[in-house]
């Protein structure tokens, strides 16, 4: 790869992992129940589940999952059971209080399994191995470097959304204030299931 193919890849990936999506969302909610330090685990697991995701698609593997309407209706079907039911335990998190108490944000295998049920992370995948594939070199080698430049991409901007709610925590001080908080992440991912429908 190129540095300009690199650098072209890097501004499409910074711009998919930082505009609003089903797991920014998760992050931000993350961060509000925990903190930064608390949401690290969901972040990393994001940032790996979308680095396999990137390389599975970019190796090849990604056409074949999409060849087969069967298939991707069943992970239409998962990928919206997940997301409401994510939805319903973001909505009903606890308190910034209870949660420094013993409850934890999505850890890293839920962050990590929600790449593979998520849209728009199917969307970015299938976008980037369609435009930024460089050719001439093997297979593995370019989806080493697509799998390897997004997760440093995904993670960089995902920490930007983890710290936004981070700080959200900050000024959610009362009960009410947390419980609308809560209640408004739930249902924005709520809404993303609508991009399954599409």
């Amino acid at each position: 790869m190129s540095a300009e193919q690199a650098l072209a890849f890097v501004i499409f990936a910074t711009v998919a992992a930082i505009t609003p999506g089903p797991s920014n969302v998760m992050l931000m909610a993350s961060g509000a129940a925990g903190g930064v330090l608390r949401g690290l685990p969901c972040l990393f697991g994001v940032g790996a589940g979308m680095a396999l995701m990137m390389f599975v698609v970019a190796f090849g593997l990604g056409a074949i999952v999409l060849a087969h309407p069967a298939l991707v209706v069943v992970l239409k079907g998962f990928g919206a059971a997940f997301l409401l039911w994510l939805s319903w335990r973001i909505a009903r998190a606890p308190q910034a209080a209870d949660a420094s108490a013993g409850a934890r944000p999505v850890g890293f295998l839920g962050a990590f399994a929600f790449q593979w049920l998520n849209p728009k992370s199917w969307l970015v995948s299938t976008s980037a191995a369609a435009a930024y594939l460089p050719g001439g070199a093997s297979a593995l080698l370019q989806a080493s470097w697509i799998a390897g430049l997004f997760v440093v991409v995904v993670l960089a901007c995902g920490l930007v959304w983890l710290a936004f709610g981070a700080a959200m925590r900050r000024l959610l001080t009362s009960p009410k204030s947390h419980r609308a908080f809560n209640a408004t992440m739930g249902v924005l991912l709520a809404c993303s299931v609508l991009l399954l429908l599409w």
